[in-house]
């Protein structure tokens, strides 16, 4: 399985305005999101993430819509999610593809070019995420954004698919295009906004108009 091309959300229940998860799920797949990424943490029950998942996994199975799980390995072979996204502080991406087996999607978050470099070295991942491009909220790095010039050189130099990610808002999501990227993750711009399925068919116009007349 590759990475498909388009927008790639992520929900998470702190940063859906108050929403469910289910339901801002589902206007995103009515605004023609591509990639959908189930992102909790400890602090909500599995046996509740677990049931997200399953109804999670119909959706976007009816819609034709790759989804993944954040981090759990166990989550995403129980609800049969279409793969995992992992951090540099998970589990070894080998030690993940074992535990997933070779049909399944692993996504890994790089912030350099030596992480980059590494993955693509590692032989098991098939996409990375290259980010945070822009300051954002909705993760704390330390390090603060990597900027345009690591997307640059991704594009130039490291042959994986991979989704551009962190701080990316319908307002400077051209300076992402522009530099090749053909996935983009946006997460609050998307979750947070009023009308969910308007956000994402504007920025899925966008993504077509601007990729047409290149």
């Amino acid at each position: 399985m590759k990475l498909p091309e388009g927008i790639y959300g992520i929900v998470t229940e702190k940063l859906c305005g108050g929403r469910s998860v289910l339901e801002v799920a589902r206007d995103m797949i009515a605004g023609g999101i591509r990639i959908l990424q189930y992102r909790e943490k400890e602090d909500k029950p599995r046996r509740v993430q677990y049931e997200e998942c399953v109804v999670l996994r119909q959706m976007t199975r009816e819609a034709g819509v790759v989804f993944l799980v954040n981090d759990w390995v166990d989550l995403a072979l129980a609800c049969g999610a279409d793969g995992v996204h992992i951090g540099q502080e998970d589990l070894p991406v080998s030690v993940v593809r074992q535990l997933l087996g070779p049909e399944k999607l692993l996504g890994l978050s790089t912030h350099s070019a030596e992480q980059a470099q590494k993955a693509f070295e590692s032989g098991v991942v098939d996409y990375i995420g290259v980010g945070p491009l822009f300051p954002t909220q909705t993760k704390i790095h330390p390090e603060g954004p990597v900027g345009l010039s690591y997307l640059d050189y991704v594009v130039k130099h490291i042959p994986l698919s991979f989704v551009a990610i962190g701080g990316i808002k319908e307002h400077n999501i051209g300076e992402v295009l522009k530099r090749g990227a053909r996935t983009v993750c946006l997460v609050t711009e998307i979750t947070q906004a009023k009308n969910v399925t308007e956000k994402v068919r504007s920025l899925v116009h966008r993504m077509q108009h601007y990729h047409t007349f290149q």
